[in-house]
């Protein structure tokens, strides 16, 4: 087959847009159930960490799993949102839904200015680069005035949701977060669906042969990159609500571990892997706190073994056994 029948015949693959099958349909119904009722069954502040970190792991999947690019600076968006996030709501007075959209923007603005350096190099370089981005981000949020230094910022309030809805319930304001999160995922979802994100796994498994067929390859890189700052700036920006808190952790280069870590262990590139990951990784950290130091031991323990045990992560070996994408 010459190069012209198979630039035809690939370039339409690339630009269908793949629709939620019948079981995926049932598992995000399931999921949903699960999370309306989850504030009676345990700590709400608890669920809504665990949500807050299952859409930022999500964030990062788009980035690794379905745009090959291995970023080791996403705590930055995540941070960087953060502290916006609760200076907009402690100092300026926001409602929630506004301070979280000034931590979403300015993680969209942070992720487009990196990326766009960034994504000039590939492989090992190209993490480096977002490693250094993100170490500078850190020591920005030590030294800046408005972050509280050490510190951080605390006592972040919640008011009230557009002005008329008290936030100061956690169960009530679990629900504002349940529709944030859930809704990100299912944007995520929708993205790596659509024929844009088509055209991210065709970069993915061979750029050389994308740029033969046309594509602008390195807009396509830039553009994912800032959808995932933004996500996990959302994250991020919400996370500061539920806890109140914006610290120098949620900008510390092991938030972008824990991430890598979360993504790895449910399963690279896949739908439900990222948000698996955060449940086991914020749960291990929320039940053996009072282990200690010993807990990023464990961590890196069950790290191992899920590396061996499962090449592809949890998810990924389920799909497997059950032949269908998870």
């Amino acid at each position: 087959m010459s190069t012209n029948e198979n630039t035809k015949t690939a370039t339409p693959a690339m630009h269908r847009s793949v629709g939620m099958p019948g079981h995926m349909k049932i598992i995000f119904v399931v999921l949903l159930a699960v999370l309306i009722a989850l504030p009676f069954m345990v700590y709400p502040v608890f669920a809504m960490k665990v949500m807050c970190f299952a859409l930022f792991a999500c964030a990062f999947n788009l980035l690794l799993g379905f745009g090959g690019l291995l970023s080791f600076g996403h705590a930055a968006y995540f941070g960087m949102a953060s502290y916006v996030c609760a200076h907009a709501a402690k100092v300026w007075g926001l409602t929630p839904e506004l301070a979280i959209l000034a931590g979403t923007v300015t993680a969209a603005l942070l992720g487009l200015l990196i990326g766009s350096l960034a994504i000039r190099r590939q492989g090992i370089y190209f993490a480096m680069v977002t490693l250094a981005f993100a170490q500078m981000v850190y020591f920005f949020a030590l030294q800046a005035e408005f972050t509280g230094g050490e510190d951080g910022i605390q006592t972040v309030p919640r008011n009230d949701l557009l002005g008329l809805f008290p936030m100061g319930d956690d169960i009530v304001f679990y629900f504002f977060v349940l529709f944030i999160t859930f809704g990100g995922i299912l944007f995520i979802y929708r993205i790596t669906h659509s024929p844009f994100g088509q055209v991210l796994k065709a970069i993915r498994e061979n750029e050389p042969r994308a740029i033969s067929l046309g594509y602008h390859v390195n807009r396509y890189k830039l553009t994912v990159f800032v959808l995932s700052a933004t996500f996990a700036g959302l994250a991020g920006a919400t996370k500061s609500q539920v806890f109140h808190l914006a610290s120098l952790t949620d900008v510390h280069w092991s938030m972008s571990g824990e991430v890598v870590l979360m993504t790895l262990l449910g399963g690279m590139g896949t739908v439900l892997g990222p948000i698996v990951g955060a449940v086991i990784v914020v749960t291990m950290q929320n039940y053996l706190a009072y282990l200690g130091a010993w807990v990023t031991v464990i961590q890196g323990v069950i790290f191992v073994i899920g590396v061996l045990m499962f090449r592809e992560g949890i998810i990924g070996v389920l799909s497997k056994i059950f032949k269908k994408p998870l």
